[in-house]
C-alpha cells in the first residue's frame, strides 16, 4: 500500500455539509419570499382586498344595505313628484292671473304678422285712397290673423313705430346743441305714451256714453291710434333732411292719409249696423256715432303736429 493511501486510510475523512441559509417562508400576502414589504398597489395582492374609503385612510367604505337603498329611492321619487306638482300648480296660477290682467293669448293674434303684411300695411297708411275693400275677413266668427288680412289691426307696426319715433326724436334733438339732454328722450316717450293713454280712455268713455254696441276692443283702439307714429316719423325725417318745407309737406300728406284711414276703418266698427244695412246714417244716436268717428279721426293730425313740431328747427 502506498503511504498516501495508508494515511488516507488511517485518517478519517471529514464530510462536507452544504451551508445552510434561512429562507424566509412566504407569507400569505407576499408573492415574492425575498420581498421586504407587502405590495399594496393592487387589490389582488392584499389579503383584505377592500376598497379604500373616500378619505384615503385605507379603511373600507361602508356600503349601503339593500334596505337603505330601497327606502332611499321612494323618498326621492316622492320628493320629485311633489316638487313637479307644485311647479305645475304655480305655473297654472300665474297663467290665470296674467290672463286676467294682460290677455296674453289675445296679444299673440296682434303680433301674427309677416314681411308682406308689414309692407302692404305701410302702403295702406300712406296711400289709403287706392284701397277699396275695408272689410275685415272672418273665419268661423273669428277674425283671421293680420298676416292674412291687411285690414286687420296689429300691434307690431305701432310698437315699432313708437320706439322708432323716440329714437328719431332723440336724433332731432341731438342736432339742436343747446337743447339736447338724455332726459329728454324719457320725457318724449312718456309724453307720447300719456297722450295715447288719454286718447284710449276718452274713446272708451265716449263709446260708453253713446251706448255703442261694437266689437271694437281696447287693443284695437291702441293699434289704430298707434298708426299715426308712422306718419310722425316720416315728417320728422323729412324735416331733418329738407328743413321746414319738407316737414310740413310730408306731415301734411301723412295727416290727410291717417284721417282717411281712420274714417274708413272706424266707420265699420262704430257705425257697424248702418254700414252693414247700407242705409244712410239717420237719427240722433247714429249722428252721435258719426260725430264720434269724425272726432277720433280729426284728433290724429292734431296730435301728430303737437308731438313733432318742436323737433324741427
Amino acid at each position: 500500500m502506498h503511504p498516501a493511501g495508508a494515511a488516507a486510510a488511517g485518517t478519517p475523512r471529514q464530510r462536507k455539509w452544504p451551508s445552510k441559509r434561512r429562507i424566509p417562508v412566504a407569507q400569505p400576502g407576499m408573492s415574492d419570499p425575498h420581498q421586504l414589504f407587502d405590495d399594496t398597489s393592487s387589490a389582488q395582492s392584499r389579503g383584505y382586498g377592500a376598497q379604500r374609503a373616500p378619505g384615503g385612510l385605507g379603511y373600507p367604505a361602508a356600503s349601503a344595505s339593500p334596505q337603505e337603498a330601497f327606502l332611499a329611492d321612494p323618498v326621492s321619487n316622492m320628493a320629485m313628484a311633489y316638487g313637479s306638482s307644485l311647479a305645475a300648480q304655480g305655473k297654472e296660477l300665474v297663467d290665470k292671473n296674467i290672463d286676467r290682467f294682460i290677455p296674453v293669448t289675445k296679444l299673440k293674434y296682434y303680433f301674427a304678422v309677416d314681411t308682406m303684411y308689414v309692407g302692404k300695411k305701410l302702403g295702406l297708411l300712406f296711400f289709403p285712397y287706392l284701397h277699396q275693400d275695408w272689410e275685415v275677413q272672418y273665419q268661423q266668427d273669428t277674425p283671421v290673423a293680420p298676416r292674412f288680412d291687411v285690414n286687420a289691426p296689429d300691434l307690431y307696426i305701432p310698437a315699432m313705430a313708437f320706439i322708432t319715433y323716440v329714437l328719431v326724436a332723440g336724433l332731432a334733438l341731438g342736432t339742436q346743441d343747446s337743447r339736447f339732454s338724455p332726459d329728454l328722450l324719457g320725457l318724449q316717450a312718456s309724453s307720447a305714451l300719456a297722450w295715447l293713454t288719454l286718447e284710449v280712455l276718452a274713446i272708451l268713455l265716449s263709446l260708453y256714453l253713446v251706448t255703442v254696441n261694437t266689437d271694437l276692443t281696447t287693443i284695437d283702439l291702441v293699434a289704430f291710434l298707434g298708426y299715426k307714429y308712422v306718419g310722425m316719423i316720416g315728417g320728422v325725417l323729412m324735416g331733418l333732411l329738407f328743413g321746414k318745407i319738407g316737414y310740413y309737406l310730408v306731415l301734411g300728406w301723412c295727416c290727410v292719409s291717417i284721417f282717411v284711414f281712420m274714417i274708413r276703418t272706424l266707420r265699420l266698427k262704430i257705425l257697424a249696423e248702418a254700414a252693414a244695412e247700407g242705409v244712410p246714417v239717420r237719427g240722433a244716436r247714429n249722428q252721435l256715432r258719426m260725430y264720434l268717428t269724425m272726432a277720433v279721426a280729426a284728433a290724429q293730425p292734431l296730435l301728430m303736429y303737437w308731438l313733432t313740431f318742436h323737433l324741427v328747427r
